[in-house]
């Protein structure tokens, strides 16, 4: 494991995002295995929210889907929110990004396009599409 990678997941278990997302996989029902670049999967999350095709809590990356889902692009995309995790120091990245849906919304009617997380991590990458703001339309 990169040293990036070690410093991320030391420093979210510190910031308590780590735990936190272990427990809602917990919560959720989802099997848990060690995964690539120092994060956890969470396989077969069972709660219907959030929508997305997976989701990242410290670094633990949930998703609904069977093991084998978390690859590639989508990987890649989540594996940045977990540093984005590091950066925020922890949980208030949660409120920081309730606060970015709201404005993506606002601006866009779409909940990711504008939503600076969501960009940091390369939309597209996690399967969301850029929309223009409602006033140029």
């Amino acid at each position: 494991m990169k040293p990036r990678h070690q410093a991320r997941r030391v420093i979210n278990w510190v910031n308590l995002s780590t735990p936190l997302g272990l427990l809602i996989a917990r919560v959720g029902g989802a099997t848990v295995r060690r995964g690539d670049l120092g994060l956890v999967y969470a396989h077969g999350y069972r709660i219907p929210f959030p929508i997305a095709g997976a989701f990242t809590v410290g670094n633990v990356i949930l998703t609904k889907h069977p093991d084998g889902f978390l690859h590639g692009r989508l990987l890649a995309h989540e594996a940045r929110h977990a540093s984005q995790y590091a950066a925020c120091l922890g949980l208030p990245m949660l409120v920081l990004y309730v606060l970015n849906l709201t404005l993506s919304y606002a601006v866009t009617g779409d909940l990711a396009s504008w939503n600076v997380f969501e960009r940091m991590a390369n939309l597209e990458d996690g399967g969301y599409r850029r929309c223009p703001p409602r006033w140029r339309r």
